[in-house]
């Protein structure tokens, strides 16, 4: 931290007062003056460019992380975002048609991508997507005065899933999957009720397969009258060439941090949308945006749920996205899908057979992700999903997701995305083939890696529990003094 360092007597910048005195109330003034650091202006440039020289993204390598997709972002597209900064979102309409003609025609591109009607950029994220999807669900069976208390999840559904259910009070019903990994269509049919509200589910799934019994599946919660919601965490595998409202979801959110390249940031912000068919439109968060003859004006569906975020949602990050379709077009969309498949297949390609990694279903090919099961390597050499992760970081690569899906014992969740060369995919593959035979070799140096990394490995129990945290005494100072907020 910039606080662990410098001197109070160091000034990096003088204002010149210019003989001009700013009285203010005594009330107002410090009794003591502020601890701030004590820097030079090379100190604070030193400082800052060396945190980045300590942080990896995907500017500076490939970056594995399954589910996520973690793709480039193109530095170009971040100019639409700045276009949209300089305004104010109380802006009078005619001051921003513009940036309204913008949203409306994202609107009508994904829902266009998504095979629906209708698409509202409102949620700031995934999560919040789900939120409205969900949301939209009960208001829906309210006005319906159906009771229904049960949401039906996939066993390899993402953490969001259930947590958003549970947010609104629905019991949560896991699907598992076959042998096949697969939804389990049989047990769907055994378990949809009058009680099911909605099935959540991702196509292609989190093992990467395309849930080729989607139709058969849609068929069945219709049957009830529950409603199909599609997470579009993986539409990155289906773009172009597949839509979710072909296959029968009623309601479809979309990550645009992912399959659209706005970049993720640190938990955010992203960007989301929540699409909807039929009778839904009605239900979608405001505002959305209509064209009334030349003009773009703000609109309110009828039925719908309120506000997800503050003002027009997160539209610097909408712009970026927006940039993104306008370059690639829909035969570039298309190509997206079909090099992160060819990426993916690829990889499993190189890595299938390698002692100790398991796939489910190596007969299946997946679509942009790949989930392989380290669990026969810990058995026979002790080192784990773990201690894979932690080699590939001093080989120069980010670690893949591990233990998820929790359905694969010892999961390696790895999706390479569509832009990487086929001599960084030999790299990866070769690093991984690399770390399997050093484990039966000699396993400890595995198990006790990173060592090039600036942090060492991390004790998992003392990171999670912050009594174990020893801060420095300027940070301790600080905080006791109020300046700085307690650790939580």
């Amino acid at each position: 931290m910039i606080l662990e360092t410098g001197s109070p007597e160091r000034v990096g910048f003088v204002v010149d007062k210019l003989g001009v005195e700013y009285p203010l109330p005594q009330a107002l003034l410090r009794s003591n003056p502020a601890e701030i650091p004590g820097h030079t202006e090379q100190e604070v440039v030193r400082h800052y460019v060396r945190l980045s020289q300590m942080s990896y993204g995907v500017d500076t390598g490939m970056v594995p992380l399954g589910s996520c997709t973690m793709k480039y972002n193109p530095k170009v597209e971040l100019r639409a975002l700045e276009l949209t900064e300089g305004h104010h979102p109380l802006e009078n309409e005619e001051t921003v048609q513009g940036i309204m003609e913008m949203l409306y025609l994202m609107q009508r591109w994904l829902a266009e991508i998504t095979g629906t009607d209708e698409c509202s950029l409102q949620p700031p994220a995934g999560a919040a997507g789900e939120l409205s999807g969900l949301l939209i669900m009960k208001k829906y069976f309210d006005d319906r005065n159906e009771q229904r208390d049960e949401v039906l999840v996939a066993d390899t559904a993402h953490g969001t899933n259930p947590a958003t259910a549970g947010m609104l009070g629905k019991k949560v019903v896991y699907i598992r999957s076959n042998n096949e990994g697969l939804l389990d269509l049989e047990l769907l049919k055994k378990v949809v009720s009058s009680r099911t509200m909605g099935l959540m589910l991702t196509n292609p799934n989190t093992l990467g397969l395309f849930e080729e019994n989607i139709l058969e599946i849609a068929k069945v919660v219709h049957s009830v009258g529950g409603l199909l919601y599609y997470d579009g965490a993986n539409l990155n595998g289906i773009l172009g060439i597949a839509r979710p409202g072909d296959m029968g979801f009623d309601l479809v959110h979309l990550n645009l941090h992912k399959t659209f390249a706005v970049p993720h940031g640190g938990g955010g912000p992203g960007a989301g949308a929540i699409c909807a068919k039929g009778d839904l439109v009605n239900y979608l968060p405001y505002p959305i945006v209509r064209k009334e003859g030349r003009r773009y004006v703000w609109f309110r569906p009828e039925r719908s749920i309120g506000k997800i975020a503050t003002f027009w949602g997160n539209v610097g990050n909408v712009a970026i996205a927006f940039s993104y379709i306008l370059g690639l077009g829909p035969e570039g969309l298309r190509k997206v899908a079909e090099q992160s498949v060819l990426a993916t297949n690829y990889l499993i390609a190189k890595l299938k057979g390698l002692n100790g990694l398991t796939l489910m279903a190596p007969h299946r090919p997946r679509k942009h992700e790949v989930v392989f099961s380290a669990v026969e390597l810990a058995k026979r050499t002790g080192v784990t999903a773990n201690d894979v992760a932690k080699a590939l970081l001093d080989r120069g690569f980010y670690a893949p997701t591990i233990y998820f899906p929790p359905i694969v014992e010892e999961a390696l969740m790895i999706e390479p995305t569509e832009t990487e060369p086929i001599e960084v995919l030999d790299e990866f593959a070769n690093a991984l083939t690399d770390i399997v035979r050093q484990a039966f070799e000699n396993p400890k140096p595995l198990q006790e890696s990173p060592r090039n990394t600036s942090v060492g490995r991390v004790d998992n129990v003392k990171a999670n529990h912050p009594s174990t945290i020893t801060p420095s005494p300027r940070v301790k100072r600080l905080r006791e003094k109020g300046l700085l907020g307690p650790l939580k």
